[in-house]
């Protein structure tokens, strides 16, 4: 079995450790548990890990986000991975600070990230795991908001939740996906 773990984010030191690139941030955490390497490749960042004998591949695109579907795509077909064995981890403002959801379809809730992946697929029936941001921006502030950093107190419970994450996703390429949603959700 082999899945393909995309991490939604934009490529750069400007966006590095802000709320829109909190998937980077836990596929990093994934390749530092297993203590894997990154590699530049096309459209993006890969690195294949093995867990209990399952194959993962993480995936940072660096095609910015409202071109994450190309990069999704490519590596798909590259790697000859179905699309039930496709999780993306996302941001999502709808979701309280570090709260997980772990859902296996959805809309893309405005997220241009997503957007950009179901146009590429063609269906929004892939795996997604959401990872709260909150919504404590003013009106017009959504940009600044999410390109923001995470505040002192919000970095306590990010970084737990981080830890919840990778947990998730090794429970899903071992158990499966109904199992690491009961672990999560």
């Amino acid at each position: 079995m082999k899945y393909l773990i995309v991490g939604l984010g934009n490529p750069g030191e400007e966006y590095a450790n802000t709320r829109h690139n909190i998937g980077f941030d836990v596929l990093d955490a994934v390749c530092a548990s297993k203590e894997g390497t990154w590699e530049t490749v096309k459209h993006g960042w890969k690195v294949e890990l093995s867990h209990k004998g399952r194959k993962m591949i993480l995936l940072k695109p660096n095609t910015y986000m409202n071109l994450s579907g190309k990069a999704v795509a490519y590596w798909m077909q590259q790697e000859k991975i179905a699309l039930e064995n496709v999780t993306v981890v996302t941001d999502d403002l709808a979701l309280p600070v570090a709260k997980l959801r772990l859902k296996p379809k959805g809309s893309d809730g405005g997220h241009n990230g997503l957007k950009s992946i179901n146009a590429s697929l063609n269906t929004p029936n892939y795996p997604r795991l959401r990872f709260g941001i909150g919504n404590e921006f003013a009106k017009g502030q959504q940009v600044d908001f999410v390109l923001g950093k995470w505040t002192n107190d919000e970095q306590i419970l990010i970084d737990e939740a981080i830890k919840r994450a990778v947990a998730g996703i090794e429970e899903l390429v071992w158990q499966g996906l109904p199992r690491a949603m009961m672990k999560l959700n």
